[in-house]
């Protein structure tokens, strides 16, 4: 990983990264407040990929199943997040998929049958497909909801607490926001 950080220029860390990483690491729970254009992606992005990467050397799978979830309220924020994803783990053996509405569902059910390590979504889409039984969340270990406050802003506060009830009790949750209005505390 370190040699795909560094073909992205990355040296120095930036706040909301040199504090989440370490947290993230230690396997804890994490609610991060920083502005657009910080680096909140690679905050999270970069250790989840660290531990599903240690994750996978000690106890390797021979079936793929959905081990992150990072849900996102729009389709270009959730294209930009696979793309980092992509980035950052250029050299490690884990599977990434992005869906999201407003394009056939075909190539994104095909892909999920193939099996998927880290999915990238927005919330209708998700829960369209999980209403169709091409998605469980039931090993699910890392849950990131990302733009929080837009999620709430946007409406879909329903959707993300569906999702929530479908998620394993026991994983890490990491919300990430420019914003901490109360809701998301609350939620």
């Amino acid at each position: 990983m370190l040699k795909a950080l560094s073909n992205e220029g990355y040296t120095t860390p930036t706040p909301i990264q040199e504090q989440a990483i370490p947290i993230i690491l230690q396997h804890k729970d994490l609610l991060g407040c920083a502005q657009t254009g910080t680096g909140k992606t690679a905050a999270f992005a970069i250790p989840l990929l660290q531990l599903m990467h240690e994750h996978q050397q000690a106890a390797p799978e021979s079936r793929r199943t959905i081990k992150a979830l990072i849900l996102t309220p729009t389709r270009e924020l959730a294209i930009q997040i696979e793309e980092s994803f992509r980035a950052y783990g250029k050299y490690i053996d884990l599977k990434h998929l992005v869906i999201y509405g407003g394009v056939s569902q075909y190539t994104q059910v095909n892909a999920l049958r193939r099996g998927v390590d880290i999915l990238v979504a927005t919330p209708g889409r998700l829960l369209d497909l999980m209403n169709q039984n091409h998605i469980s969340l039931r090993d699910i270990k890392f849950f990131v909801l990302d733009e929080a406050d837009r999620m709430l802003d946007m409406g879909f506060v329903h959707d993300v607490k569906r999702i929530i009830t479908q998620l394993p009790t026991r994983r890490q949750t990491l919300f990430f926001s420019a914003t901490m209005p109360p809701a998301i505390s609350k939620l």
